[in-house]
């Protein structure tokens, strides 16, 4: 009787190896990585985590250059990530980017507590002491004691709905040299187009753009970050809108990236203005885009 031939097992590859494989940067480190359950303990990824971190290393390349503006003449460049979550973004940058830089500071703002609690503990296993994390809404977050007057970058990674907004409003006080969003789910304005359709309906044309419940939707959301953008070329910045990452990858995929140049469109406040006008939404919205 012919015996069975044993079936070869394929070794499971080191932590180091998988990242390789992946074509992820050597310098990432794989314990941070598990910790953050990003990693399995074999060094592998589900199809979940690889979407989160690919969006996160594709964000990194983008703020890593405003890091390296913000080091120059050997400042210590002060980062604030809102709505942090379980802080992938912070952790990789602060290992990344400001490991390498030998300065610099990243604090975390996030409501959830326990997730705070969470993120401290896992900076003080992995030596960084260089990050704080606060337990805050967004918009309580301008008003923290130890958030300096001056922050050099802003960034908010898929913050729900207005928190895209205070974020804005928090680098506005902060005075951000640069913002980095991403927003995430946008329900306000699709509800005040909701609100005041019949209203409109009988006035303009253009309320047939939001008749439809999902026209009302996927409108408010592309109508909010429209305004936003405005917005910020209003206030003195320039503003570049891009995909984040591909279609496949994540819904929530627009990325604006603000500059500080300090010079104040007019143009754009009153493009904003007679927006707001024109889709009814001056007297909902007149809190969210101050103009004066």
């Amino acid at each position: 009787m012919t015996p069975t031939p044993r079936r070869r097992t394929r070794a499971t590859p080191s932590p180091a190896t998988a990242l390789q494989e992946l074509g992820l940067p050597p310098d990432l480190s794989v314990e941070l990585l598990q910790a953050l359950h990003i990693l399995t303990r074999e060094g592998s990824l589900n199809q979940d985590s690889r979407r989160k971190l690919k969006q996160v290393l594709h964000l990194i390349r983008f703020i890593e250059p405003l890091i390296a503006e913000a080091a120059r003449n050997d400042r210590a460049p002060v980062l604030v990530d809102h709505g942090a979550g379980k802080s992938y973004l912070g952790f990789m940058l602060a290992d990344m980017v400001l490991r390498p830089l030998g300065r610099g500071r990243v604090i975390g703002v996030e409501f959830r507590a326990k997730l705070v609690e969470q993120s401290r503990a896992l900076a003080t296993r992995f030596g960084f002491d260089n990050m704080e994390f606060l337990a805050l809404a967004v918009a309580e977050s301008g008003q923290h004691d130890t958030v300096p007057d001056g922050v050099d970058i802003v960034t908010a990674l898929h913050a729900c709905d207005t928190a895209t907004d205070d974020a804005i409003a928090f680098g506005l006080q902060k005075h951000a040299a640069a913002m980095v969003l991403v927003p995430c789910c946008q329900a306000e304005v699709a509800a005040c187009l909701r609100a005041s359709k019949a209203l409109n309906l009988s006035r303009t044309p253009l309320s047939e753009l939001w008749r439809h419940p999902l026209h009302t939707r996927e409108l408010g959301s592309h109508l909010t970050n429209v305004l936003r953008c405005l917005y910020l070329e209003s206030q003195g910045y320039q503003v570049t809108v891009t995909e984040l990452i591909g279609w496949e990858h994540s819904m929530k995929n627009e990325l604006i990236v603000a500059r500080q140049t300090g010079q104040k469109k007019h143009s754009a406040a009153q493009r904003l203005q007679a927006i707001l006008t024109e889709m009814g939404l001056e007297q909902a919205l007149a809190h969210r885009f101050p103009l004066n």
